[in-house]
């Protein structure tokens, strides 16, 4: 009986390939705007305009206060009674990156915050303009704070991105329900598929790890 499903198992390796594929791409797609995106509001939420600032902060309080399955329903049911019509690859790519932004905005905006006032007011006794004093001495210090968090916020997004199979979209856990509806093996089907989204995030759970021992140490560093 096992020897059977594993027989079957291995039928179903192209499509398994497939799921992993179309994870790996809707991830790294999300990955790269998200974190575009998320450096800009970041900046935008830190920079001194109250309005602004604030109707960011909504916003991603918005979405970081909702369930993401419901907003990808919202961009994929909801927004064609508008006139808009997604498929769902596009409807995972805009809702993952709008989700990636808000997380990640928060984490740029907390660096920023973290830069030491006189490092600032020093950029600006040197005649620096805004953008000057945010390219060269605020961004490089926040980094060593936003890294480490950056790349577990990684990791999260490409587990996050299996609710897309929601929508019908063949990703890895779609994969698994259609390979459970013929291997009914519910518990080694979906092992095999926590393996696969396993091999994508460790790669960036070690780097995350590794950074924060890096971060930590350079701490250790200059308290000494």
């Amino acid at each position: 009986m096992i020897w059977q499903q594993f027989l079957s198992l291995a039928g179903s390796y192209p499509l398994a390939l497939r799921g992993l594929g179309m994870t790996v791409v809707l991830s790294l797609i999300s990955l790269v705007l998200g974190t575009l995106l998320g450096f800009g509001l970041g900046i935008l939420r830190t920079g001194g305009n109250r309005l602004i600032s604030s109707v960011i902060g909504a916003w991603v309080d918005l979405i970081r206060g909702t369930p993401f399955l419901v907003q990808i329903f919202l961009i994929f049911f909801i927004l064609p009674e508008f006139g808009i019509e997604l498929d769902a690859f596009t409807a995972g790519i805009i809702a993952l990156t709008n989700l990636a932004a808000c997380f990640i905005c928060e984490i740029v905006a907390a660096g920023i915050r973290s830069v030491p006032t006189g490092q600032v007011e020093a950029a600006l006794a040197s005649g620096l303009s805004r953008w000057q004093r945010m390219r060269q001495v605020v961004l490089p210090q926040a980094m060593r704070i936003v890294l480490p968090p950056l790349v577990g916020q990684y990791v999260l997004l490409i587990k996050d991105s299996s609710v897309v199979s929601a929508i019908g979209l063949t990703d890895l856990t779609r994969v698994g329900w259609l390979v459970v509806q013929r291997v009914p093996n519910g518990l080694l089907v979906f092992f095999l598929v926590g393996v696969g989204y396993f091999i994508v995030c460790y790669p960036l759970i070690m780097l995350a790890r590794r950074l924060e021992r890096r971060m930590g140490a350079a701490h250790g560093e200059v308290q000494l």
